[in-house]
């Protein structure tokens, strides 16, 4: 008999996840609160970690279609234009660069039809020894598992987990655009209190990121085109061309959240998944890299193991230090590549380290988040 799984959230976290479950010989249903398909905001890019998992998904090839590749980890800028570190492409890893919903089309294009419904919102979670069962508006679907893999305000968090803390704001806003600009080498620009990202994504175009400090979350302008523009008008190009050549309604204002660590990503036979889990900032470049891992991990202890317990435990077990490490750092890396205080030491450092041992940190095994190895997804055990 063909095992089930309920997955709610239908963004890359929760395709990924059913994806997984697919390939291991399980039935997943995907539930998305939204009426329409779709992955909100703009670019990332994922680092030989996350293309490692898509490899065991089985789609690595038609993501490389998709994405295009990207040194900006290793072209490292001031906002007079000087280089602290240039990479070198023959011997700097490049990491891949996507539109999210690129990249969420080829995970989509995976699944089978009709595994995922639209319009679907959770209401309520409840479970027994056996079985656990999800509301969704009039009807009730019964699985063996539930994977919450429905974003950082994560509904079934709050349902199982009501005493778990809601995200935090981590003193940061980004403006996120895309640009109709081709051929762009991607690079990071480091300057007092903020940086510029730019990744060239398929089809012509460049993706960028202005991070920088709040006081507050919630804090929005009349014209966010001109507020950005205005903050990094004596950076150098192509910074201000790229937010000239974006149009008004490709620029996205968000705030920056994470999570504080939970003590279980397991609650009986529900796993949370993706930034229902461990939601972090995006200075490592690893939210939805995180995500994939995730999925990969979870299907591989559930095709291990006989019992959805022995799986589950498994899966915290070898998912909760790795991600809340991850995010630990991330957090870390944003204070620093922010901070007016610490720019100019950060500056220093860079400055002075050797190319070929900057290169190293970011060669594909230079660092233990991208040396990652992901399990093997095969058959799955017969049901206890």
């Amino acid at each position: 008999m063909t095992r089930q799984a309920i997955v709610v959230g239908g963004g890359i976290g929760g395709l990924a996840a059913a994806l997984a479950l697919h390939r291991i010989g399980w039935q997943a249903t995907v539930l998305e609160r939204a009426p329409e398909l779709g992955e909100i905001g703009a670019g990332m890019s994922q680092s030989p970690n996350a293309l490692r998992a898509l490899t065991e998904l089985g789609v690595e090839e038609q993501a490389r279609s998709v994405g295009v590749p990207t040194h900006a980890s290793g072209n490292l800028r001031l906002p007079d234009g000087r280089y602290l570190q240039r990479a070198r492409p023959a011997d700097t890893t490049a990491l891949l660069a996507f539109h999210r919903a690129d990249l969420h089309q080829v995970l989509l294009d995976a699944l089978p039809t009709g595994w995922v419904r639209t319009d679907a919102e959770v209401t309520a979670v409840w479970q027994d020894d056996s079985s656990v069962t999800v509301a969704c508006g009039d009807t009730e679907l019964n699985a063996e598992l539930v994977v919450a893999a429905d974003g950082i305000r994560s509904t079934v968090r709050r349902l199982l987990w009501p005493d778990a803390p809601p995200p935090r704001f981590l003193g940061r806003t980004a403006w996120l655009g895309i640009a109709e600009i081709a051929d762009l080498p991607g690079s990071m620009t480091l300057g007092p209190g903020g940086y510029f990202l730019i990744h060239p994504i398929a089809r012509g175009r460049a993706y960028w990121a202005h991070v920088t400090t709040a006081d507050e979350p919630g804090l929005r302008y009349d014209h966010d085109k001109v507020e950005v523009a205005h903050r990094v008008a004596t950076w150098h190009e192509p910074i201000p061309q790229l937010i000239d050549a974006t149009p008004d309604e490709r620029i996205i204002h968000i705030d920056i959240h994470d999570l504080d660590p939970l003590p279980t990503y397991v609650h009986g036979r529900v796993a949370l998944l993706g930034d229902a889990a461990h939601a972090m900032s995006p200075d490592r470049g690893q939210g939805a890299g995180q995500s994939i891992e995730d999925a990969v991990v979870l299907a591989a202890a559930l095709a291990d193991e006989n019992a959805i317990e022995a799986a589950l435990f498994r899966y915290d077990t070898e998912r909760r230090p790795r991600t809340q490490a991850t995010a630990r750092g991330a957090r870390t890396d944003g204070r620093r590549t922010t901070s007016r205080t610490a720019h100019r030491a950060m500056v220093t450092m860079i400055r002075l380290m050797p190319a070929p041992l900057w290169r190293k940190g970011i060669a594909a095994n230079g660092n233990p988040t991208w040396r990652w190895q992901p399990p093997h997804l095969r058959s799955p055990a017969p049901p206890h």
